[in-house]
C-alpha cells in the first residue's frame, strides 16, 4: 500500500469514529433537549395558561430562575455537536455530492452562530439583569417575550438548521439505509416550510413557528442521529465506504 492510500485509510477511520460519536451524541442531545422544551412550562405567548401567563413587560420572572432556562444547556451543546456531525458527512460524501456537503456545512454554521448568541445572551445579559433588577429595556430580549428577539432568533436559527437538513439529504443516495436518510432529512425541510405557510396564512405568532421547527428538528436529529451512527459504523468496518472520484 502506498503513501498516499495509508493516508485515505486514516483519514476515512478517523472520520468514520468522529462520525459515529458525533451521531451518537447529537441523538442524545436532542433528546435531552426534545425532554427538557418538553417539561419546562410556557408563562407567556399562545401556548400558556391564561391564568398563568406572564404579562409584558416579562421581567418579573426571577422566582423561575434558574429552572426555566436549564432547557437551553442542551441547545448549547448541540450546536457545536451538529457542526462536528456536518464536517463528519462532508468527509464522508462522494466527491460529486461534496458540493451539497458543503452547503449543509454552511448552513449549520450560520445555525450554530444565531444560537449560540442567542442563548448566550440569555445566561449572560438577561439573568444577571433580572436578578439584579436591571430590567429596563429588557423585555425585548427575554425569552418570555413571545415577540422578542429570542424568539425571533430562535426562529431563524432553526431555519437554518432546516435548510441544512435539505442539502445533507442529497449527499445520500446509497442502499436503504441511505436512502432512508434522505427522505428524512428532505421531509424535515418540507414539513417546516408547510408549517410556515400555514401559520402565516392563518396569522400565529411567530413563536408558533418556533415550537414547530424545533419539534420537527428534535425528531429529525434523534431519528437521523440513530441512522447515521449505523452508516458510521459501517464506515468503520469498511463496509460502506462512498466510492471517491479520481
Amino acid at each position: 500500500m502506498d503513501q498516499t492510500s495509508i493516508e485515505a485509510s486514516t483519514v476515512d477511520s478517523v472520520m468514520s469514529r468522529l462520525g459515529f460519536w458525533s451521531a451518537i451524541m447529537t441523538a442524545v442531545i436532542a433528546a435531552v433537549f426534545f425532554l427538557a422544551g418538553i417539561l419546562t412550562p410556557p408563562r407567556s405567548g399562545p401556548f400558556a395558561p391564561p391564568a398563568d401567563t406572564i404579562p409584558y413587560p416579562y421581567t418579573n420572572v426571577a422566582a423561575f430562575i434558574p429552572n426555566d432556562y436549564l432547557w437551553l444547556y442542551p441547545g448549547i451543546l448541540l450546536a457545536p455537536i451538529f457542526i462536528v456531525l456536518m464536517a463528519c458527512i462532508h468527509a464522508y460524501a462522494r466527491n460529486d455530492r461534496k458540493v451539497f456537503s458543503q452547503i449543509a456545512l454552511s448552513f449549520s454554521v450560520i445555525y450554530a452562530t444565531i444560537i449560540l448568541i442567542d442563548y448566550f445572551i440569555q445566561f449572560t445579559v438577561v439573568i444577571p439583569s433580572i436578578l439584579t433588577g436591571e430590567t429596563a429595556g429588557l423585555s425585548l430580549f427575554t425569552q418570555y417575550n413571545p415577540h422578542g428577539i429570542f424568539i425571533a432568533f430562535e426562529a431563524l436559527g432553526y431555519s437554518m438548521m432546516s435548510i441544512a437538513f435539505l442539502f445533507t439529504g442529497a449527499v445520500f443516495a446509497g442502499g436503504k439505509l441511505e436512502r432512508a436518510l434522505r427522505w428524512i432529512f428532505i421531509a424535515g425541510f418540507v414539513v417546516a416550510v408547510l408549517f410556515f405557510a400555514a401559520l402565516s396564512v392563518l396569522q400565529y405568532d411567530l413563536v408558533a413557528f418556533e415550537v414547530t421547527i424545533l419539534t420537527i428538528n428534535w425528531i429529525v436529529l434523534i431519528v437521523s442521529g440513530v441512522l447515521l451512527s449505523v452508516v458510521f459504523r459501517r464506515a468503520a468496518r469498511g463496509r460502506s465506504v462512498p466510492a471517491r472520484a479520481v
